[in-house]
C-alpha cells in the first residue's frame, strides 16, 4: 500500500494544475489516441455539478480535481476509480493499462497499477469540457487503453545551453498531459557540468564553464525535479555523460576521465548523484564520440554504477557490449543498431535540433519505431532528443526554435498507438493528399495537435499551424552550372504543367505542406522531394491562393533552417539565404526580415536571432479578393559551403493570421493549372 499512498499524493498535486476546463474537448480530440472506444448507439453528454467520490487509490486526486473544477461533493455522479488485478480487453502484462467509463450517473477509471489510473485520469481529463451551467459534460464512452512501447521519452541537454525550472517543468508536465513516461535529463556537457557538486566545487566555479558561466542546477533543484516527474508518473533518468563530452571536466581537474585520478573523481560525482537520488533506478552514462584510452574504464563505470544500486543505459554508437554487460542502449544516429540481449531506446532521427518545423513532423509522425509496429523485450522505445550546440540565449526561443510541443506530440501519438507503415529512411518528409489513408491520418493527427495547441498547450510557444491544405508544383530542377542568377523559363512562364528548356522537357510535380525538402538535411539517407538531388541546380515551387477578400495576412516564410547545432552566418541583408533564393507573391517580390544578427564569423557562440521563423513575427502581405499567385526561385550551388555547413535545400511558406497564432482563415490553396 505504500506506493499506492505515495501516488495518492502525487495524483492530488497533480491534478491542482489541470482545472479549470473551459475549452469544449471530446473523444474526437484525444491524444493519443486510444486503442478501443466503444460509444452508445445513442449516447448523450453526461452532464453532472455534484458528485460522490468513491476511490480507494486515489480519493484525494479526484477530490481535488472536482473540487477545482468547482463540483461541489453531494447526491449526483459517482466518480470511482480502482486498481483491479486484470483489464479485459487489454493484453496481459501490460500494466500501464486502464479502462475508463463514463454512463448515467457514473464515471469509472480502473487499472492495474497507479500508473495506469493516471493515465485514465489523463484521458478523462481530456474529454471533460465545462457547460454553460458550469457543470462538467463528458461523453457517454467505454475506453480500454495501454500503450504499444514501454520506453516513450524527452532527452533535453541542458549541459550546453542552461534551461530554466519553470521550463523545464512545462515540459515534464507536457509528457504527462499526452502519457509520456520518461524524461531523459543530460546536464554535463563539454560547456559545462551544470550539476551542483559539495564535494568538487570547483566544477562549477565559472571559470571553468564555457558557455552561461555560473547556471547550474543545485542539490535542491535536482530533487525537486525528480519529485516532480514522478508525481506526474514520469520516469527521471539523470545522465552523467563519460569519458567524452568532458571538456568541462577536464579544463577544472586537468585530467582525463580515463587517468586513474580522472576515475577517482567521477566515481565520487557518480556517489553524489546517487545520494541525491537515491530512488531514482537508472543512470546514463554515455560513452560516445570519444576515443577510449583506457580499455577498462566503461566495464568499472558500469560495474560502479550497479554496484550503487543504479541501472546503467548507454549510448550507440559508443562502447561495444556483450549482452547482459549493460542494462539499456539508446541508438543516438543512423549508425546505431541494436544488440541483441540488450533492451533498445531508438533516438535515430529525431532530432529536433535539426528539424525544420514542418516538414520533420511528418516523416516523425509516419514513421514506425526501429522497423517495428510494437515493442518487445528487445526495443523498448523511443526519445526524441534536443541538443544545444548553438547557443540559444532564451528558453522560449529555444523551445520554439525545436519546435517542441509538436513533435512531442507527434512521439506520443506513435509511441503510445504504435504502427507505422515504415521508417524514416524510406518514407521521408513528402506529404501528398493523392495518399488518401496516410494524408487522411496526418491531417486528423494535426487537426488534434491544433486542438491541444489551443488548450492544453495555450501557454507554450508554438509556430506550427495547419499545413495540409497548403499545396504546391514544384518543377524539375535546371542546370545552372553555378550561377545561382539564371533565369529559367518558370518564371517568365509562369506555372505549367511543363517546360522546354535547351532541347530538353522538365516536368513538375505535386506535394502538399507548408514545409518542403528538395533535399533533406541529411542528404538522400531521408528522402526529399528530388529522389537523386543534384548540387548546381534551380528549382520553382509554385501555389494559387484564392482568399474570399482583400486582406492582410501574414506570412511564414523562410528558405534555409537553421539547425541549432550549425554555426551558420546570417543571410547578407535583404537576402533570404546564400543562394538567390526569391519569393514573389503576384509578381512582387516578399523581402526578407531585417536579420538581427550581423556577423560573418561562424561560431555556436553566437546567439540565433529571428533567421528561423518560429522567433519572428509573420512578414505583412496584402492578398487581393479572388486568385493570388506564388512562386518561390530556389537554386543551390554546393550543399555545403563556408556560410552553412549543412545548406537545407528546402523552403517554408504558409499564410498565417496576422500575429502567426493560426493559419490565415478562409484560404483555398492550389497547385492545378489556371
Amino acid at each position: 500500500m505504500k506506493q499506492i499512498n505515495i501516488m495518492r499524493i502525487l495524483l492530488a498535486v497533480f491534478f491542482a494544475s489541470l482545472l479549470p476546463f473551459g475549452i469544449s474537448a471530446g473523444v474526437e480530440n484525444l491524444l493519443p489516441t486510444p486503442k478501443c472506444i466503444t460509444t452508445p448507439d445513442k449516447a448523450s453528454p453526461v452532464v453532472f455539478q455534484s458528485a460522490t467520490v468513491s476511490a480507494a487509490e486515489c480519493t484525494d486526486a479526484y477530490r481535488q480535481w472536482l473540487d477545482k473544477a468547482g463540483i461541489s461533493k453531494g447526491n449526483g455522479i459517482k466518480v470511482t476509480g480502482k486498481i483491479t488485478s486484470s483489464i479485459p480487453g487489454a493484453p496481459e502484462g501490460n500494466d500501464e493499462a486502464y479502462s475508463l467509463t463514463v454512463a448515467p450517473g457514473s464515471v469509472s477509471v480502473k487499472a492495474l497499477t497507479p500508473q495506469g489510473l493516471l493515465w485514465g485520469l489523463q484521458t478523462l481529463r481530456q474529454l471533460a469540457e465545462t457547460d454553460n451551467a458550469g457543470g462538467i459534460s463528458l461523453p457517454e464512452v467505454t475506453i480500454v487503453d495501454w500503450p504499444s512501447f514501454r520506453w516513450r521519452g524527452l532527452l533535453m541537454d541542458t549541459g550546453r545551453s542552461y534551461i530554466g525550472m519553470d521550463e523545464l517543468k512545462r515540459e515534464i508536465d507536457a509528457l504527462a498531459d499526452f502519457k509520456m513516461n520518461v524524461f531523459h535529463f543530460h546536464f554535463t556537457e563539454n560547456q559545462a557540468w551544470r550539476l551542483e557538486s559539495k564535494v568538487f566545487p570547483q566544477l562549477n566555479d565559472s571559470a571553468n564553464m564555457l558557455r552561461q558561466p555560473g547556471l547550474f542546477y543545485t542539490h535542491k533543484d535536482l530533487r525537486e525535479l525528480a519529485d516532480y516527474a514522478t508525481a506526474r508518473g514520469v520516469l527521471f533518468v539523470p545522465e552523467v555523460d563519460m569519458p567524452g563530452h568532458s571538456q568541462a571536466f577536464e579544463k577544472t581537474f586537468g585530467v582525463s576521465m580515463q587517468t586513474p585520478e580522472g576515475k577517482r573523481i567521477i566515481k565520487k560525482l557518480v556517489d553524489e548523484v546517487c545520494e541525491i537520488l537515491p530512488d531514482v533506478p537508472y543512470l546514463h552514462i554515455g560513452t560516445d564520440e570519444v576515443q577510449f584510452t583506457d580499455p577498462t574504464f566503461v566495464p568499472e563505470m558500469v560495474a560502479y554504477v550497479r554496484s550503487k544500486g543504479k541501472k546503467a543505459i548507454t549510448w550507440h554508437p559508443g562502447w561495444n557490449y556483450a549482452p547482459g554487460e549493460i542494462d539499456m542502449a539508446q541508438m543516438w544516429s543512423y549508425r546505431g543498431k541494436q544488440t541483441p540481449g540488450i533492451p533498445a531506446i531508438d533516438s535515430r532521427f529525431h532530432y529536433l535540433n535539426h528539424f525544420d518545423t514542418y516538414a520533420d513532423i511528418v516523416a516523425l509522425y509516419r514513421s514506425n519505431i526501429y522497423g517495428k509496429k510494437t515493442g518487445d523485450e528487445g526495443l523498448a522505445g523511443v526519445e526524441i532528443a534536443v541538443w544545444n550546440d548553438r547557443y540559444v540565449d532564451s528558453d522560449r526561443d529555444n523551445v520554439a526554435q525545436n519546435n517542441l510541443y509538436p513533435t512531442l506530440l507527434a512521439t506520443a501519438e506513435r509511441s503510445w498507438c504504435g504502427g507505422g507503415e515504415e521508417y524514416f529512411d524510406i518514407l521521408g518528409t513528402n506529404l501528398n493528399e493523392s495518399d488518401s489513408a496516410d494524408f487522411a491520418q496526418f491531417a486528423d493527427f494535426e487537426r488534434r495537435l491544433l486542438h491541444h495547441k489551443a488548450t492544453t498547450l495555450a501557454d507554450c510557444p508554438i509556430a506550427y499551424v495547419a499545413q495540409t491544405p497548403v499545396k504546391w508544383r514544384i518543377t524539375d530542377a535546371f542546370p545552372n552550372e553555378g550561377n545561382l542568377s539564371a533565369v529559367f523559363p518558370p518564371e517568365t512562364e509562369g506555372m505549367k504543367e511543363s517546360y522546354t528548356y535547351s532541347d530538353s522537357t522538365f516536368n513538375t510535380g505535386t506535394v502538399n505542406g507548408a514545409g518542403i525538402y528538395l533535399r533533406h538535411v541529411w542528404g538522400t539517407l531521408i528522402p526529399g522531394f528530388y529522389k537523386d538531388p543534384k548540387p548546381n541546380h534551380t528549382a520553382y515551387a509554385f501555389t494559387r491562393v484564392y482568399s474570399p477578400v482583400d486582406q492582410t495576412v501574414g506570412l511564414q516564410a523562410e528558405t534555409q533552417n537553421y539547425s541549432r547545432s550549425e554555426p551558420d552566418v546570417t543571410p547578407p541583408e535583404g537576402k533570404w539565404d546564400f543562394r538567390e533564393s526569391r519569393i514573389t507573391v503576384n509578381g512582387e517580390d516578399i523581402n526578407p526580415p531585417v536579420w538581427t544578427n550581423r556577423h560573418s564569423e561562424r561560431s555556436n557562440e553566437i546567439s540565433l536571432g529571428n533567421e528561423n521563423l518560429a522567433v519572428r513575427q509573420p512578414i505583412p502581405v496584402k492578398l487581393h479578393k479572388g486568385w493570388n499567385d506564388v512562386m518561390i526561385k530556389l537554386p543551390i550551388g554546393k550543399f555545403s559551403t563556408p556560410e552553412t555547413r549543412l545548406a537545407k535545400w528546402m523552403f517554408t511558406f504558409v499564410f498565417t493570421t496576422p500575429d502567426g497564432r493560426e493559419a490565415a482563415p478562409g484560404l483555398i490553396y492550389s497547385a492545378d493549372i489556371p
